[in-house]
């Protein structure tokens, strides 16, 4: 028989299909000397049954005739070896993809033939075998409609009591390997988009609801999990830790987005699951408490808490949730401590403190970690017209008749909070106020809705005749937008109580406080944000978004007292830049400048943030360098750039907010005053394109020197320090032989940043510092805020050069041109800041900016 079977035949033909068949019922035992033989069967009758779909209905019909699924069902009930088993789901996964026929999956889905694979027990200790089932288990729900569910499930009195295919898919929901993991959600979300009804009431109901919640306790620990690669990542942020905490974002993300799917398919009952068990078993009793107390084992931390809440409200579309998680922040820190089994830990109510009102602190820089304890705000200056107290203090040291509200914790980070937790309350805020399904009404009561919405919603009463409509227009609140509010609050914290034992209560006997005056409160909070010296200008950036969001017209509740903190917080910072023309990198302040306000402005006109949510677990790199000495070239570079940026950013709310008026595409450029034909660089023959190596100058003010750049191998040079604009450069030429007092640049380095200094034992010597000609963070691959941590920038070491000069008179001579010229230099620097720093101008020119050529050659590429 097995040599018949390898005779020549019509390899696509009904004989064949007939021959394989026959041979197929022939078989009584599978062992290893026929195994090969019923493989090679099986894998034919596949391929002969997809051909036969596409070009021969006959093929099939002879493969329902002959019964073969049943010949099937025996051949793995006598098969001995696992790999018939494997080629027999294999062969049937094929079979079902690819058949087209309607009539064909109709047959193949009756008799319960699938079914009793479905429910066979094979041996899953074999990992190849379980990745076959669960391809098997995928390509039947890829078949699912309306009228083929009915042939995989049994049902009594009209419901359904057995659906194998999903119960047995859901057993393996779980497992380790995260491409079975993968295979099985899209099944079961294949099954939930039939839009069955009786099917829907089987996988709500008990036991299989049980799914939803198994799935969100996966969820929790893998949570539970990131958090600890967070904590890793901070300790020893290696490229393999980075990695690995990526990876486990991504699939936070994805479990996320599956939970989006599944709610998508519109089963009613899902998204209630859903949302109970998210809020149950993860934001109550881990994510929220987590924001300001220590946990019993502390199993998620505040930055992961910050970053895993974004990416709810983000990613899971449930306006019962967005909305349940907002009113949440209205409650006291204590109303999740029973919920969570948590311990307070350093944490006082407000009735544990002894307070008194104190006067807002004014200055730029005087918001730090040590007095941003105190913020208040006076209503007298806030345009409120509701009955509210006297005086409302954001503090950690509070006195209230309650705990401190998790709103309160959020404004705090703003205040008192590292840079981490900073950009993390900043994210779940802007996110808030980007969630659709998030109630407007809920981000007034939060403080958080656009000026530009507000008008809107007032306008619409006004249109439709609520209230009365002028009275509406133009007062902060109006009575019937306050009852909006408080009404859908209630609603939902009333809810919080009865359905989650979540008790939230307010002062003055449960009385909601006025949304105008928690709108003020983070408005001063950011305000007090922007003024803080210790929070790196990314940050501070994502802060001016929020602020522009918040306050699009320049106009209304921004007022005086503001405003002050922001100039003199912006004065000061321009005092720092000033400072900054005499220091290291003076010939790159400008460079700098123009192109930081380009992408500020863009980064606080955008629609959205600049960054995605997991930018708080690995923050952008701070323009800092690692093992590097603070007095380095490229520790000042990156003080200087910091201050740049955050420079930029009050400057532009200066005139926005201060002056009222729009941003201006760039800064005006002051146009390169006339150099002197006495000056150095005139003298040596210079144009605006720098000392390029090869090029001939002239040496007459230049001074012979050596220099050994190589041990033991010196060298003679002409030495020569000149100033073009902004830029600046010290030159060592070699002298033409055939041509007097002509040279030829060899070497160029800046001039800004030399640092000359000679020598106190050899007064002959000038020694010199030579800082790289460019910034590493200037390198958009290096800052890239994509990149998420895994490139560091590399820090460029200074060079030294020790110059030996004739006599000490020559040396002296080379000490002063340098100085000179680095003061013709930091003068032109200062002069053409000047004209960014003045604010009327900066709004009024109507010139665009326009690259003089000394800005392009700014940083010389021939330095060392």
């Amino acid at each position: 028989m097995w040599l018949s079977f390898w005779r020549p035949r019509d390899r696509f033909s009904l004989d064949e299909l007939r021959y394989l068949c026959d041979q197929l019922q022939k078989v009584q035992i599978v062992n290893e000397v026929n195994k090969d033989f019923v493989i090679e069967a099986l894998r034919s009758i596949a391929e002969l049954l997809t051909y036969g779909d596409q070009h021969d209905p006959s093929f099939f019909e002879f493969f329902m005739e002959k019964q073969v699924m049943e010949d099937f069902i025996r051949v793995l009930k006598i098969s001995k070896t696992v790999t018939v088993s494997l080629q027999l789901l294999q062969t049937m996964s094929i079979m079902i993809q690819n058949l087209k026929s309607e009539h064909a999956i109709y047959y193949m889905f009756s008799n319960e033939h699938v079914n009793y694979l479905i429910t066979y027990t094979f041996d899953f200790r074999n990992e190849e075998l379980l990745s076959y089932y669960i391809s098997f288990l995928r390509a039947i729900s890829g078949k699912l409609n309306k009228n083929t569910i009915s042939l995989l499930v049994k049902t009594q009195n009209d419901e359904i009591v057995s659906f194998p295919l999903y119960v047995e898919a859901i057993r393996f929901a779980f497992h380790e390997e995260s491409m079975i993991r993968t295979a099985v959600r899209a099944l079961t979300l294949n099954v939930y988009h039939v839009g069955d009804d009786g099917v829907n009431r089987y996988v709500t109901s008990a036991p299989n609801s049980d799914y939803f919640t198994n799935l969100i306790s996966f969820f929790r620990t893998q949570c539970i999990n990131l958090n600890k690669l967070v904590s890793d990542c901070l300790i020893n942020p290696d490229p393999g830790s980075v990695s690995a905490l990526l990876a486990a974002v991504d699939e936070i993300e994805d479990n996320l987005y599956y939970f989006s799917d599944v709610i998508s398919a519109g089963i009613p009952d899902v998204g209630r699951l859903i949302t109970g068990n998210i809020l149950q078993l993860l934001i109550f009793p881990l994510l929220l408490p987590s924001l300001w107390m220590d946990i019993v084992n502390e199993p998620v931390g505040a930055i992961t808490s910050l970053y895993l809440l974004c990416c709810i409200l983000r990613i899971v579309k449930i306006k019962d949730l967005a909305n349940t998680i907002a009113a949440a922040l209205f409650c006291p820190l204590e109303a999740f401590v029973p919920y969570s089994g948590a311990k307070l830990n350093g944490f006082a109510s407000r009735n544990d403190f002894e307070c008194e009102k104190k006067e807002p602190v004014a200055g730029a820089n005087s918001v730090t970690k040590v007095d941003t304890e105190q913020l208040s705000v006076k209503l007298s200056n806030v345009a409120c017209s509701s009955p509210v107290h006297s005086d409302v203090i954001i503090t950690q040291n509070n006195c209230s008749s309650s705990g401190l509200e998790l709103r309160e914790v959020l404004l705090q980070f703003f205040t008192g909070g590292d840079d981490v937790q900073v950009s993390g309350s900043l994210s779940v805020l802007a996110t808030l106020l980007q969630t659709k399904e998030l109630d407007e009404s809920m981000l007034d009561a939060l403080g958080i809705l656009p000026q530009r919405k507000q008008h809107k919603k007032l306008l619409l009463q006004a249109l439709v005749g609520e209230a009365s409509g002028e009275e509406q227009l133009f007062s902060s609140e109006s009575g019937s937008m306050k009852d909006s509010i408080s009404s859908e609050l209630d609603c939902y914290l009333q809810k919080l109580k009865e359905q989650y034992g979540v008790l939230c209560s307010f002062p003055e006997g449960g009385t909601i406080p006025s949304p105008c005056l928690h709108r003020s409160q983070v408005l001063v909070a950011l305000v007090n944000l922007l003024c803080r010296s210790d929070i790196s200008a990314e940050t501070l950036w994502d802060a001016g978004w929020l602020l522009r969001q918040l306050l699009p017209y320049s106009e209304g509740e921004f007022r005086s007292h503001h405003l002050k903190p922001l100039k003199d917080s912006h004065r000061k910072c321009t005092t720092a830049l000033l400072e900054e023309t005499k220091g290291v990198w003076s010939d790159l302040i400008l460079t700098v400048l123009y192109d930081e306000w380009k992408k500020c402005k863009r980064a606080i006109e955008a629609s959205s943030p600049r960054k995605e949510p997991k930018s708080i677990l690995l923050p952008v790199q701070k323009s800092t360098v690692e093992d590097i000495p603070p007095e380095s070239s490229s520790a000042a570079g990156a003080r200087m750039y910091e201050l740049v940026k955050a420079f930029v950013l009050l400057h532009q709310l200066q005139i926005f907010f201060s002056l009222g008026r729009p941003l201006p595409e760039q800064p005006p450029n002051q146009p390169l005053i006339h150099v002197p034909e006495k000056s150095r660089a005139r003298t040596a023959c210079l144009d605006v394109s720098g000392p390029e190596p090869g090029t001939e100058i002239r040496l007459d003010d230049a001074l012979p020197c050596r220099i050994a750049f190589k041990r033991g191998k010196e060298r003679h040079f002409h030495f020569l320090a000149v100033s073009l604009g902004t830029s600046g450069w010290v030159i060592l030429a070699e002298e033409l032989p055939r041509k007097q007092n002509h040279g030829v640049v060899c070497v160029a380095a800046p001039l800004a940043g030399s640092n000359p200094r000679i020598d106190d034992k050899h007064p002959r010597w000038l020694h010199l510092r030579i800082r790289p000609s460019t910034l590493p963070f200037m390198d958009p691959a290096k800052s890239d805020s994509s990149a998420y941590g895994k490139t560091k920038i590399k820090a460029l070491l200074d060079g030294r050069w020790t110059l030996a000069f004739r006599d000490d008179a020559s040396c002296k001579t080379a000490l002063f041109m340098i100085l000179e010229e680095i003061n013709l230099q930091s003068e032109e620097v200062e002069r053409r800041l000047k004209a960014v720093l003045d604010l009327e101008r900066n709004v009024d020119s109507s010139n665009p900016f326009l690259a003089t050529p000394e800005t392009s050659s700014s940083t010389p590429s021939n330095s060392l």
